[in-house]
């Protein structure tokens, strides 16, 4: 019964894996001990996307946009598109990471999010600066 709820378990939070990535929200506290900011898809304050960048998109595009950025800044080779696109509506976007450098002890990557959604395309650009949680902060 025990191994049946483990594999039952398991297979679970693998299907979240393979149903297209992760969209974890956590809190990060500054440095401070004061300030608790929060991190959506991996990335303080919801990346690029959650600003004005994609101020018409619905709450499941954001979440696809934010999982995008996040894999754009974890793991893409520099110059690489991430690519997202939300089926039902036909939105959708790339992320392309710079070349990461370093600052004192985090590591930094230029990148840019481009969305085609609602009749236009729209372009923005910023940096983010791994946390040692593993988290990323847009730098503003």
């Amino acid at each position: 019964m025990r191994l049946s709820a483990v594999a039952i378990l398991v297979g679970f939070l693998l299907s979240g894996c393979a149903a297209g990535g992760f969209s974890r929200t956590v809190d990060v506290r500054a440095s401070s001990g004061q300030t608790s900011v929060r991190a959506i898809g991996g990335i303080v304050g919801g990346g690029l996307i959650m600003g004005n960048l994609g101020a018409d998109l619905n709450r499941r595009e954001r979440m696809a946009g934010i999982d995008a950025e996040y894999k754009a800044l974890e793991s893409a080779p520099a110059g690489q598109p991430v690519n997202w696109r939300d089926e039902r509506t036909g939105h959708g976007g790339t992320v392309t990471a710079s070349q990461p450098y370093r600052v004192g002890s985090q590591d930094c990557r230029p990148y840019s999010h481009r969305i085609t959604a609602a009749g236009g395309t729209r372009t923005s650009r910023g940096t983010a600066c791994r946390n040692p949680d593993g988290s990323w902060t847009l730098l503003e």
